[in-house]
């Protein structure tokens, strides 16, 4: 990722925050049409569980600049995720979903550059999540 599409991914924040739970739950619910098999991985409160996602990844995005500071804590989260039986090839199931979320969800404001730059920061993120096992 370049400095170009970090400060676009977080200064998309402004608009992400306000519709989080609304982009979590859509999310979700794209994700498990695409593939239902992944359903089965998400066994607690889905509210919460979307809570988490946004939380987990509005730290993420913020510091996508300073990787070598967050890369324990990415690399913590992928290997809490293989934990939970997360593999490699669920992750653009992932990806694609959010990226439709936040397309649904912030409409103009999701730009061509900005869907982009959020797909560069998601490739980023998998890259190291995914490199943990």
């Amino acid at each position: 990722m370049n400095r170009e599409q970090v400060q676009l991914v977080r200064d998309s924040l402004v608009h992400v925050r306000p519709r989080a739970n609304v982009i979590a739950e859509s999310f979700y619910s794209h994700m498990f049409e695409m593939a239902p098999h992944l359903k089965r991985l998400f066994t607690g409160n889905m509210k919460t569980q979307g809570t988490m996602l946004m939380t987990s990844l509005e730290l993420a995005v913020s510091s996508l600049d300073e990787m070598d500071s967050i890369r324990p804590s990415v690399e913590a989260l992928g290997e809490r995720h293989l934990s939970y039986g997360v593999k490699k090839e669920h992750y653009p199931y992932a990806k694609e979903s959010f990226l439709w979320a936040l397309e649904r969800h912030l409409n103009e404001e999701f730009t061509p550059t900005l869907k982009n730059a959020w797909s560069e920061a998601f490739d980023t993120l998998i890259q190291v999540m995914s490199n943990v096992s």
